[in-house]
């Protein structure tokens, strides 16, 4: 029986956890100086807004831990001896811990860009629960104003977490549209117009060039754009991505380059040492994959990988079609597969939007052989394993548009909105829709069971 130290209880880190518990007797340790409990990372926001407490969060009763044998510590880890196979704690009088085996899961931290001011009590980021608790201080309900600044996911959880509060928020995202680089322009214009209908002061090409100082110069007071612009507000929140948490380890005879670098089994250059998660970087990543993947399903899907091969079964990480999801405001987002903001010349693409503006469905396929690439969804909501299979069958678009009514996953008695799709898939793809019709009708075809 080896000893297994997983330092980080983020999902990557727990679900490895579990998972080597079910197939195996070792002793396990995780350990963490974040909270003493793994919680859902992605719910922090709706602690602020009082739509849940803490423990709500908490996917398991806090009695799960010790009836699965799974050792908890709440320290923070300063360093590192791998040759002695040992973690040190900032706490100078907590002993070494020893391991046989180490998972790093240590998960991301927020990239900052070195603004003048961006140390000020009042700014910062959010990822942790410490974070968490740091706006619960900085940004109380009667603030006069947030700026948040980053046009990514992070940003916009922040300015519905403020505006829960009353708080006016200002959202400064330096490209031309929101998640330029990311969403594709239709549902960057679908997304902008809906964060604004919310009463979000949403600037577009606005840089951050400074953090300022309040009248007593103990916290911030505003900002200063590039342009020369000065916005006051009491809580600056910092959404220009996050990277790595590997900075302490970087020196040491772990390879470090943006993540800790891993092969396809998830091992690092050290025997014994493995890395997941947010924090892992595969040096050759899987097809049509990242080499770095800061994405929730991800660490689970690593963990219970690198479980089995803990366990003796070596596998390799094989993550499948790219999948990810959001959630902007009231609009649910779904992306599965290949859909990047630019097509390139051999990817076509089937865009449909419904007359209110609110809901939107995209495919992308292969001009020559039609073989679907990549759905967005925007508004309604898609089955996983529907989408992925077409995908990964190479599926074409008449055959998904014939058989649309399969992914359909909204709940039971929310409007359907296959009718309209079929009418403007004719429309823009005549030839292929004439490939459909048969015996039965197309209105027959879309309300048959």
């Amino acid at each position: 029986m080896k000893h297994i130290v997983i330092l980080g209880n983020g999902i990557g880190g727990i679900t490895t956890a579990r998972h080597v518990r079910k197939l195996s007797q070792h002793r396990i340790t995780v350990v963490s100086g974040e909270t003493e409990h793994f919680f859902s990372r992605t719910a922090l926001m709706y602690l602020y807004m009082g739509h849940m407490k803490y423990e709500h969060i908490k996917p398991y009763e806090d009695f799960f831990w010790a009836k699965n044998r799974i050792e908890l510590r709440q320290a923070w880890v300063k360093s590192i001896d791998f040759e002695k196979k040992e973690l040190h704690f900032a706490q100078s009088t907590s002993e070494p811990l020893g391991y046989d085996i180490l998972v790093l899961a240590t998960g991301s931290t927020p990239s900052y860009f070195e603004w003048p001011g961006q140390e000020l009590p009042g700014v910062q980021g959010l990822y942790s629960y410490q974070d968490l608790e740091r706006m619960e201080t900085a940004a109380p309900r009667g603030t006069s104003r947030g700026v948040v600044v980053g046009g990514g996911l992070i940003g916009v959880e922040m300015a519905e977490m403020l505006l829960s509060r009353d708080i006016p928020v200002t959202l400064l995202v330096r490209e031309k549209s929101y998640w330029g680089n990311v969403l594709p322009r239709e549902e960057s214009e679908l997304v902008s117009r809906h964060i604004r209908e919310h009463g979000v002061d949403l600037r577009f090409g606005a840089e951050l060039a400074e953090i300022k100082p309040d009248a007593s110069g103990q916290r911030v007071g505003s900002i200063k754009t590039t342009s020369g612009e000065e916005i006051a507000g009491p809580f600056v929140g910092l959404a220009t991505g996050v990277r790595p948490n590997v900075d302490f380890l970087r020196g040491t005879s772990l390879e470090v380059d943006r993540g800790i670098l891993v092969n396809k089994y998830l091992e690092t250059n050290l025997p014994d040492v493995y890395a997941l998660g947010d924090c892992a970087q595969h040096r050759e990543p899987p097809a049509g994959r990242k080499p770095v993947e800061q994405i929730w399903y991800t660490g689970r899907i690593m963990g219970e990988t690198l479980a089995r091969t803990l366990c003796g079964t070596r596998t390799p990480y094989t993550p499948g079609v790219f999948y990810n999801s959001a959630k902007f405001f009231d609009i649910e987002y779904q992306t599965y597969g290949q859909v990047p903001a630019r097509l390139d010349a051999d990817t076509g693409t089937f865009y449909w939007e419904h007359p209110e503006g609110r809901i939107a469905l995209r495919i992308n396929f292969e001009k020559e052989t039609g073989a679907v690439t990549g759905f967005n969804a925007c508004g309604l909501r898609l089955r996983h394993e529907v989408c992925a299979r077409w995908i990964e069958q190479q599926s074409t678009l008449s055959h998904v548009m014939q058989h649309l009514r399969e992914a359909h996953f909204d709940p039971e008695f929310f409007r359907r909105h296959e009718p309209a799709i079929a009418a403007a898939f004719r429309a823009a793809h005549p030839a292929q829709a004439s490939s459909l019709q048969g015996k039965r009708s197309w209105r027959e075809r879309w309300f048959s069971f």
